[in-house]
């Protein structure tokens, strides 16, 4: 097991790392992480939602995503509130001091979960959520020692040195643990290193003889890893994204793109989910993806302005309007701007959007954006599943996912945007610059991405084969930590051994 000093350590990503190295050794490899927290969700072939990263990881395994990969699921909805995904299906929502009550009656549903992956594998790499040293929240855990103690799990806790104060949170985690929970810890793995990593030798001694663990290693940091699905909205803590792949991972076209790149902008919603729908267009070298901050307008030359998928979609529009965000994008749209909403996104752009069961929070009815001639009823039953299809005007060839509560009608969907699985879904209205749809993920698809930025006026690369790229990249990363990483070591510790590459 995986724990880390704290949040947005590297832990899914080394897990992932270690997934691809690990199955190329010829091993059946399985990622598992009891409970997450995050609104970035995966549908799985078995008709459930996991947390973005146990599929990133599954993807690494060479094998299909399965809910038993990540059993228990929180998405937030709101500061004191989330709702509970527990077997992949929604469960209901909790306040944080309920939950808290009823998570360790979970833990039976996790450990079989677990076991049922433990049969199907030769090694299965399971990843902690936060900090072992948030010993406030160690009743009834359920995410980190509590798991590891009942799984009978020896420990490897990864610490994040480019955050600063690598050796007093290691260091420290191991003085607030109980004398159980540290001798569990087995090893140490200090990630993001950056510079000559001889020079912090001294340091890696220091940690282990205060602690008494063995050093696994020190993995350099990675620039190109952005590039991968991220499993939660601290990825996006900067105040804007705004880059592309070319300065990571130059492999453009020489006849790619020149001059300004075509700007396309993200008002960053408190309860924006599924963000990983904007990668495909983060790796595209003419692309500029602006994710603005709250307290900032949205950029009068966007070409498109994005509204994303959101967890509470009614919460996060009233916060658009507080943001001043509706004038911005109203004004663009007067200007001939175009703008595309996704899920969540797609349902503001209507005329209204109803939520009678209280599924999001209180019961109410507020008005929409008014883009599209629609109506969207927040229903409580979920639609949760992989489909694919082709753009309704084009026919080029998508695929994705969709995850969310909610039905819209109205004339607007007359013209949809997207054909799945021989139906309609989403809408383009009548002079084609307002459009959403319901399908996560539909950028991935390298001619519709490269169709969808011609019609802003824009060029995709070529070259770019995102889904291609991803591999690319899990393979190089797999390859750096068997550089850094005592992989030998790691494996012996869950009592197997593995053939060398």
């Amino acid at each position: 097991m995986f724990q880390g000093t704290g949040s947005d350590v590297g832990k899914s990503l080394i897990v992932a790392g270690l997934c691809r190295a690990f199955s190329r050794r010829g091993l059946r490899v399985r990622p598992f992480k009891p409970q997450n927290m995050s609104n970035n969700a995966a549908a799985t072939p078995d008709g459930g939602e996991i947390g973005r990263a146990q599929a990133l990881q599954a993807r690494a395994a060479g094998v299909p995503p399965t809910v038993d990969m990540n059993p228990v699921l929180l998405k937030p909805q709101s500061e004191q509130g989330a709702q509970l995904i527990v077997g992949g299906q929604k469960v209901g929502s909790f306040s944080a001091r309920d939950y808290a009550r009823h998570k360790p009656d979970l833990l039976g549903a996790v450990c079989a979960a677990f076991e049922r992956l433990a049969r199907e594998a030769d090694l299965v790499l399971v990843e902690g959520a936060g900090s072992p040293a948030e010993i406030n929240l160690r009743a009834g855990d359920i995410a980190n020692m509590g798991f590891a103690e009942a799984a009978d799990l020896p420990v490897i806790l990864i610490g994040d040195i480019e955050r600063g104060g690598v050796i007093a949170s290691l260091v420290g985690t191991h003085a607030v643990l109980q004398a159980a929970e540290a001798a569990r810890v087995k090893g140490f793995i200090v990630n993001k290193f950056r510079g000559d990593a001889s020079l912090f030798d001294e340091g890696v001694q220091a940690i282990a003889e205060r602690t008494g663990w063995a050093a696994f290693g020190v993995v350099p940091a990675v620039d190109e890893l952005r590039l991968l699905p991220a499993e939660d909205s601290m990825s996006l803590s900067g105040a804007k994204l705004l880059h592309s792949v070319a300065s990571v991972a130059p492999t453009v076209a020489d006849d790619a793109t020149v001059g300004a790149p075509l700007k396309i902008a993200v008002p960053r919603l408190p309860r924006i989910a599924n963000f990983d729908d904007l990668d495909p267009l983060l790796a595209e070298p003419g692309v500029a993806v602006m994710l603005v901050p709250p307290g900032e307008p949205l950029p009068a030359d966007a070409a498109l302005i994005l509204l994303p998928g959101s967890k509470s979609t009614i919460a996060d529009l009233k916060f658009l309007r507080a943001q001043g965000w509706e004038i911005d994008l109203l004004a663009h749209h007067r200007r001939g701007g175009q703008v595309l909403g996704i899920c969540g996104g797609f349902q503001m752009l209507g005329e209204s959007i109803a939520d009678p069961d209280g599924v999001e929070g209180a019961p109410q009815t507020v008005a929409g954006l008014g883009l599209l001639p629609m109506q969207t009823i927040i229903t409580p039953n979920k639609l949760v599943g992989e489909t694919d299809g082709h753009a309704a005007g084009s026919g080029a060839a998508v695929r994705g996912y969709e995850i969310h509560c909610g039905r819209s009608t109205g004339p607007a969907l007359a013209r949809p945007m997207l054909t799945l699985g021989g139906r309609a879904d989403g809408a383009v209205a009548a002079d084609g610059r307002v459009m959403g749809c319901y399908l996560h993920g539909l950028f991935s698809a390298d001619d519709f991405r490269r169709e969808f930025l011609a019609q802003l006026g824009g060029r995709g690369d070529g070259a770019l084969h995102y889904d291609a790229r991803i591999e690319e990249i899990l393979d190089r990363w797999a390859d750096h930590l068997e550089r850094h990483l005592a992989l030998d070591a790691i494996a012996a510790l869950a009592g197997i051994g593995t053939p060398s590459l």
